[in-house]
């Protein structure tokens, strides 16, 4: 009969075993990473930027829109009286757009996660009309989004709406516009700040946003049916 040439397992040393681990957990971390990657790759959203509600679960009529707007207020941290005084209205500068790009660029600037409350999508990364509401507002957190001598007071009190666009390049879609007044409106008027406080960035900061096809008067005229 031959001899088996298997040779007999000795017992492991602390060091073999804590080795295998070692390699283990690694091949784990990996697999982590590339498994977040694709996640990423197909439509995965950021922790600190969820989806709050999409055009399509909305009502489209602007007096029933307000009523279905109410999730916004429920948030993680209670909403403080008095807490925001103002309301800010941004583009993003550029046609196409999501949280999850905005966030990076805010990253790359040195912030540390998506300096708006809420994004407003224009059908060109996210759905026309869609409502994106980012860590910031649910946590109640002061923004990162305003410039100029008082952006201090203004991202410490003031709610930062960012439509997807430019501007100064093209109008934004009847859609797109329609959500953000009645974002803009509901806010106003469930947290008691006076329409004279909702500014175009324009209006308190050197920069042209949110651009010069933005419709003031038609934002105006809703704040003050509000």
């Amino acid at each position: 009969m031959a001899k088996s040439s298997k040779k007999s397992r000795q017992p492991r040393t602390r060091e073999e075993s804590t080795r295998i681990v070692v390699v283990w957990m690694a091949l784990i971390a990996a697999m982590t990473v590339v498994g977040g990657g694709l996640w990423l790759a197909q439509g995965g959203r950021l922790d600190n930027v969820q989806p709050l509600m999409a055009t399509s679960t909305l009502p489209t009529t602007p007096a029933a829109a307000p009523s279905a707007l109410e999730a916004v207020l429920r948030t993680t941290q209670p909403v403080q009286a008095n807490r925001w005084q103002a309301i800010v209205i941004h583009d993003t500068g550029q046609l196409v757009g999501t949280p999850a790009t905005l966030d990076d660029r805010a990253r790359s600037m040195g912030l540390r996660s998506l300096g708006y409350h809420f994004v407003v999508g224009n059908g060109n990364g996210m759905d026309d009309g869609e409502l994106f509401v980012s860590s910031r507002w649910m946590q109640q957190e002061a923004g990162a989004h305003t410039a100029g001598d008082n952006a201090d007071w203004f991202n410490r009190q003031a709610i930062g709406i960012c439509l997807v666009g430019d501007g100064d390049r093209q109008r934004f879609s009847p859609t797109q516009l329609r959500r953000t007044m009645q974002l803009a409106q509901l806010l106003a008027q469930r947290l008691g700040i006076p329409s004279d406080r909702v500014y175009l960035h324009s209006q308190i900061a050197p920069t042209t946003s949110p651009g010069r096809f933005f419709p003031e008067a038609e934002l105006r005229t809703s704040l003050r049916g509000q």
